[in-house]
């Protein structure tokens, strides 16, 4: 009885320390994770509240206390790290055309705020950088840790793994992208956390063989309890994507069932308070 009453008071002591430090967002990101194995990605950064992939999206994400923002990478004319999901600008920003053709000076006169022009009127497009400095000045200040998760669309392993340890991002974070980056990311640098992608269970060991993958982003489509534990069996996360119309609660539910590792949702509100039951 004695035990319990402790632990009670322990209990009470650190809810009360977050609470003090913490908006509710993070108080309700660690009851979630307190709770729940299943780790969460924010999908382009998304939270709902600004356009993907910018500093304002990924500031309310912070906000909610996710493990990883997936971010993607990709180069200026003038070899500089940015951040946007498309090849071309035309989608989510007032440019067009590739983004390749452009300097990074060219791409901070541009708006990255299509379709929320009234709520952000001035938001850019990031740099990596600009990126990397957010996290890392956030994650000195908070309880709950967030690390990227990154896509690597359109980059060179040098510059981004530089980057990374620049702002000592490189070791939690997780690496994304096809099999040929990923074998030149191993040689930059061996210890780097490596996710390529699994369509077929056939592809476990020659990935493995070939990458020395750190997880594997599995399709959703073809994800079922055999297929964790076998990856698991290899002492290998599985990452997947539920994403568009898999964005829901059954899916969320069914991930944890399964023993999944991490999923990427564009809700990551949905998926805390599915769990928490609000």
């Amino acid at each position: 009885m004695k035990k319990y009453h402790w632990l009670l008071v322990l209990s009470i002591a650190i809810i009360s320390s977050c609470q003090r430090s913490n908006s509710p967002s993070q108080i309700e990101a660690w009851t979630y994770k307190s709770q729940h194995q299943l780790r969460i990605s924010a999908h382009r950064g998304n939270s709902g509240l600004a356009p993907e992939n910018t500093l304002a999206t990924f500031q309310k994400t912070l906000e909610m206390g996710v493990d990883f923002i997936e971010i993607d990478v990709r180069t200026s004319k003038d070899n500089q790290l940015v951040i946007l999901h498309d090849g071309t600008l035309n989608r989510t920003t007032n440019g067009t055309g590739p983004i390749a053709n452009l300097s990074l000076s060219e791409i901070k006169q541009l708006k990255a705020n299509k379709g929320w022009e009234a709520q952000f009127p001035n938001e850019q497009i990031p740099t990596l950088e600009e990126t990397l400095q957010l996290v890392a000045k956030w994650n000195k200040q908070k309880n709950t840790k967030t690390y990227i998760y990154v896509d690597c669309k359109q980059v060179e392993p040098q510059p981004l793994v530089s980057l990374m340890r620049k702002y000592h991002l490189d070791k939690e974070s997780v690496y994304y992208g096809n099999d040929e980056f990923l074998e030149r990311l191993k040689t930059v640098d061996a210890q780097s956390k490596r996710m390529p992608s699994l369509n077929n269970a056939n592809e476990i060991e020659t990935k493995i063989n070939r990458l020395a993958p750190y997880a594997f982003d599995v399709n959703w489509l073809k994800m079922n309890a055999q297929l964790v534990h076998d990856i698991h069996e290899k002492n290998i996360k599985v990452y997947t994507d539920v994403l568009g119309p898999l964005d829901q609660s059954n899916n969320y539910k069914k991930a944890k069932e399964l023993g999944v590792d991490l999923i990427q949702t564009d809700h990551v509100k949905s998926v805390y308070r599915y769990f928490l039951g609000n």
